[in-house]
This record gives structure tokens, sequence and C-alpha cells, in this order.
């Protein structure tokens, strides 16, 4: 099978994956939740790299709509809460080559660090624009007569250092496990240094 190829297919179980994750209901109340398909996700960008990443992080917002996991308010407030910001959730993976540069030296802690900023990196990207929409469109639902951009800010923050830091261990643990997950055999990555 073609390299390109390869990666698009790889991309697309993930993004089915982290779209299967999603569904694990770690919801409390209606703002916040801990999105475990950050976690696939995260690995197959660091894996493949940024372009890959966000291909898959497009098709896995995406895969909201067919299955119904999709809160409508308007057609911007869908576009950026679901194709636009689980997009930039492959932003982590901007650490792929910085990645394989420490798988490479052997440097361990270099590695793991490497990890936990990729599993920020892509965990702040998506959230960003959760809270963006969270601001604009969600305003009039904020609770305790805080102002919307202020109870956007707190909701998706708690949501997203949440999914940030379970991302980041599980993918810690991940490469402890299974280091050569990181390192595809059929090709590093779509993208240049």
């Amino acid at each position: 099978m073609n390299k390109t190829i390869r990666i698009w297919v790889e991309g697309t179980i993930i993004a089915a994956l982290a779209m299967v994750l999603s569904m694990i209901p770690l919801d409390i109340g209606a703002s916040f939740s801990i999105s475990l398909g950050q976690i696939p996700l995260t690995i197959f960008a660091l894996r493949r790299g940024w372009k890959p990443g966000l291909a898959a992080g497009a098709i896995w917002g995406l895969l909201h709509f067919p299955l119904g996991k999709v809160w409508y308010l308007s057609v911007i407030q869908v576009l950026i809460e679901y194709p636009i910001a689980f997009t930039f959730a492959g932003f982590a993976g901007l650490y792929a080559w910085k990645l394989k540069q420490a798988i490479s030296e052997g440097k361990t802690t270099k590695v793991k660090v490497t990890l936990i900023q990729g599993a920020f990196v892509g965990a702040l990207a998506r959230y960003i624009w959760h809270f963006i929409a969270g601001w604009v469109f969600w305003g009039s639902y904020a609770q305790w007569g805080m102002k919307p951009w202020l109870y956007s800010l707190v909701m998706n923050s708690a949501s997203g250092l949440a999914t940030a830091v379970v991302t980041a261990v599980v993918v810690v643990v991940v490469y402890t496990i299974t280091p050569q997950l990181f390192t595809p055999k059929t090709g590093t990555s779509l993208t240049a240094k």
C-alpha cells in the first residue's frame, strides 16, 4: 500500500477510535467533561505529524454529525465547535519532529517532556475554539451571574486542562510500554522538518 494512503487510512481509523472513546460518559454537568478521544488523536499526531493530525481531527469532528452528538445553536457555532475545534486538536503533531529527534538521541526525559508538550498543545488548540464558541454563542447560559467570557474561560479551561493532563499521562504511559508506536516503519510523516 502507498505510504500516503496508509497514513490517511490510519488517521481515519484513529478518528473513529477517538469518536468511540468520546462516547464514554465523563461529563460533569453540562459544561465540564474529559475527552478521552484526545488520547489516540494525540498519539497519531505525534506519530505522523501535524498535517495527518489535523486531517484525523477534522474527521473526528465530522463524525459527531452522523452519530447525533452535535449541540446546535447556529451554523457558525456548529462549524466552530466540531470541524474547526477538533481539527485543531491535531496540532499536537507540531511536536512530531522534535519527538523523533529525542527518540533517536535516546533522551528519555526529553521524549517525555515532548510528549507532554504535544498533549497540551493539542488540547489547548482545540479548547481555544470551544472557549470562543462558549463566549459568543453559549454566553446566555452562563451560571452564577458570571460574564459569558469568564464563564466560558473557566468551564473550557477546566475541561481543556483535565483533558490535557489525562492525555499527557496516558501518552507517556503508552510510550513507556510501547515506544515503537511512536516511530512508524512505513515512513515518518507527511510533514517536513
